[in-house]
């Protein structure tokens, strides 16, 4: 059956805002948002649990005064005794500690509380990687029975304790808000991802729509403005909330700068810096340099090579690494910004051994273990990972398969890898700690140009420096070019003067949607008189505020009547179009077009699967796009170009900015080889393609397909191609099910 041009909702509409409360956006009592999809906001791919865990024991030890002072064997640092007792109190909570300081004991403690009361609780992390290893964590614990709901693997979703990333909970609010009927609480892990241009928009969703009877436990790294973000969420959330701050590392931090020809100093040395600058500039005037050539070169440094400015290559790091395996100051993490220094720095550093014999006995049964685990062939034991691992070296990176991420971070937590080579998102959540941190770059790309790390981006790297119960003091580095000693902002760095939380609160179409079937068009831009962006106007003068409003309401504007022309509202109602693209949450417009135009129907699997991919690779360096042959289904791919071209057409009539992402065909060869059988080894060989990104894409394709065909009537034509074309794509490497089975 082809989709009809315009298909009804399913359900009898209502009067907007009909027997919906609104006084509190929070306030979603259960079915309010209509009824709840047939599968939750996943597909579930696992099994549900047979018998539950038992309920755990308390597990706290009080003081004279009546308050838990320590909690399983555990005794409770200042913050952590003033966030339990506020969990006791009945109060959200918002803790901000530096990494490491134990901000995870405070969600456990509201874990086992939700557990204890006969409750569930779900814990929410930025990224997948985080999310597979707390519910790996929890998986452990005899008393706790979790589930996890990532996009690429839904298991067992009516557990008690369920772990997600921060998409899957705001779809969940929208679409299945039985999911949260006995929520709770919600623990939003780092909570200061909001200010993230791409995604920030969902964890205020989240908060701001959350049940008004679920309780959320927020963590943050340390922010400048805590108290402002923390007033915000209560305005939006019915309970108080208790702001707890804490800025003491339980194992302090020790700074220091490497510079070629200097060696190793302290970095609160100013007077050092000072006079090497000096010097520096001596030697330059003696070769002839004007001053007003290096008054230029200073201005352009601090903006970076986009912008016209010079970088330099920060000094050979063998010094200081021979410096710290002398002093005994390993296992060290080694944080670059590009994926092959990374590699390169690792396979320099290969030969220096750093196990000793029984070390190395003991890598090699680790290795033996993990083959066995993962089921690999066990040739992987003579390739490059594995080989690096047996002299006490690794990198880790997002273009490396997941199994091979996996296969580092258990040797690195078996404590056997000594110097480990990574980029920045090693740093996010997870606990894997070193002695030493080293900086091997100092400047980021920041979507515009390359510049110095914020503060905060450094102190979440630099504090996994410092192993607490091993080691006293943790050692941080930082590799600067000369020239660059006095514009590098190395004194905010060490002191830890971190940015605020800005607000990037952008609705997108599939969120108007749904407020327009909750409570009518008119009531729309109440919904962002809710967000933590308003809340940051009002500091503003009247003027300002008044005209940020007003842009705000234009914006929101514009997107309601693009959706109006292009058929997904009738006035206040939305209509089977818009019922679709509502619940798709993710390139909505994009694909609901290409349903209803009929675009998608006559498509075999493994085109479908092409679209897919298309719809959200995006190539990393543009001028490195492929070229595609017309052989590759190249009139499917000139006509959805062209539908695309007519949604952006639109948008810019109506003045919407930034438009709504086009396809990228670079994965075509890929997609193409693989669903025709290829081997991840041969594509990457034949193609030239990086397999963590391969890896990554396919999965969030996978991901929307099965998200559309739980959008769509089951009768439609596509359902049983799409079937087909997940299947073409969910095998080996890109199975993320067997992955964490096996692991």
């Amino acid at each position: 059956m082809k989709p009809p041009r315009e298909r009804p909702g399913g359900t009898t509409p209502r009067s907007p805002g009909e027997g919906l409360p609104f006084g509190h956006l929070g306030a979603v009592p259960e079915g309010a948002l209509g009824p709840p999809a047939e599968e939750g906001p996943l597909e579930e791919v696992g099994s549900p649990s047979v018998d539950p865990a038992p309920l755990p024991e308390p597990t706290e030890r009080f003081g004279p005064d009546g308050r838990v002072v320590g909690w399983k064997g555990f005794n409770l640092s200042r913050f952590q005794l003033q966030a339990v007792d506020a969990i006791r109190r009945g109060r959200n909570v918002l803790v901000s500690a530096p990494t490491g300081a134990g901000k995870t004991l405070v969600a456990e403690y509201a874990i086992e509380d939700a557990v204890r009361s006969g409750r569930r609780c779900i814990y929410t992390a930025p990224i997948k990687a985080l999310s597979n290893q707390k519910y790996r964590d929890f998986q452990n614990d005899p008393t706790i029975d979790v589930g996890l709901m990532t996009g690429d693997v839904t298991i067992n979703k009516e557990a008690p304790v369920l772990i997600m990333t921060t998409e899957i909970l705001r779809n969940a609010i929208f679409e299945s808000p039985r999911l949260l009927h006995d929520v709770a609480y919600v623990i939003f892990d780092e909570v200061h991802y909001l200010d993230d241009r791409e995604r920030g928009t969902v964890w205020e969703e989240s908060l701001i729509f959350l049940p008004s009877t679920t309780r959320i436990i927020s963590l943050s790294a340390t922010v400048a403005n805590v108290e402002e973000l923390g007033a915000w969420m209560r305005e939006i959330r019915p309970q108080d909330l208790d702001v707890i701050v804490d800025e003491k590392r339980p194992v302090p931090l020790s700074h220091w700068v490497h510079c070629a020809g200097h060696g190793t100093f302290d970095a609160w040395n100013a007077g050092r810096i000072r006079k090497i600058e000096q010097k520096r500039a001596s030697e330059e005037e003696a070769r002839g340099g004007s001053r007003r050539a290096r008054r230029s070169r200073r201005r352009g440094r601090g903006r970076g090579r986009e912008r016209g400015g010079r970088r330099f290559e920060p000094p050979d790091p063998g010094p200081l690494f021979d410096e710290l395996e002398d002093k005994g100051l390993l296992p060290a993490l080694v944080f670059s910004f590009s994926r092959k220094d990374c590699e390169r720095l690792a396979l320099r550093n290969e030969q220096r051994q750093l196990l000793d014999p029984e070390e190395q006995r003991r890598m090699a049964e680790l290795q033996e273990e993990l083959v066995e685990l993962f089921k690999l062939d066990r040739g992987h034991l003579r390739g490059e990972v594995f080989r690096l691992a047996r002299s006490g070296v690794a990198y880790h990176h997002a273009g490396m398969l997941p199994i091979y991420k996996e296969v580092v971070e258990r040797m690195f937590t078996g404590g056997l890898l000594k110097m480990l080579f990574t980029t920045e998102t090693f740093a996010l959540g997870i606990n894997m700690p070193a002695r030493a941190v080293v900086f091997a770059g100092l400047r980021k790309f920041d979507g515009v140009s390359f510049d110095f790390l914020r503060t905060r981006d450094y102190m979440q790297m630099a504090g996994r420096a410092g192993r607490q119960g091993i080691d006293d003091k943790g050692f941080v580095y930082q590799l600067v070019p000369g020239p660059e000693l006095v514009e590098a902002p190395v004194e905010r760095w060490i002191k830890g003067k971190p940015e605020a939380v800005t607000s990037r609160f952008r609705m997108n179409y599939s969120t108007l949607l749904h407020l327009v079937k909750r409570i009518g068009r008119e009531r729309v831009h109440e919904a962002w008189e809710k967000s933590f962006a308003a809340f940051q106007t009002r500091e503003k003068n009247k003027k300002a505020r008044e005209r940020q409003r007003r842009d705000q309401q234009r914006r929101v504007n514009r997107h309601l009547d693009l959706l109006e022309e292009l058929g997904y509202l009738d006035g206040d109602l939305v209509t089977g179009k818009g019922e679709i693209a509502r619940r798709l949450g993710g390139y909505e417009i994009q694909v609901t077009e290409l349903l209803f135009r009929g675009s998608l129907e006559t498509l075999p699997p493994r085109a479908l699967a092409m679209v897919f991919v298309a719809m959200i690779h995006e190539e990393r360096r543009a001028a490195q796009r492929p070229w595609v042959p017309a052989s590759m289904f190249g009139g499917t791919r000139r006509h959805i170009d062209s539908v695309m071209g007519e949604l952006l057409q639109a948008e810019a009539r109506h003045g919407i900015d930034p438009p709504m992402k086009r396809p990228d065909w670079g994965l075509t060869p890929a997609t193409l080889a693989w669903c025709g059988g290829i081997s991840m080894e041969d594509l990457q060989e034949e193609l030239a393609v990086n397999p963590g990104d391969v890896c990554r894409v396919f999965r969030m394709a996978i991901q929307l397909m099965r998200n559309v065909r739980r959008s769509i009537d089951r009768d439609w034509d596509i359902v049983d191609h799409l079937d087909d074309a997940i299947e073409s794509l969910n095998r080996d490497e890109i199975d993320a099910r067997r992955q964490l089975e096996l692991g």
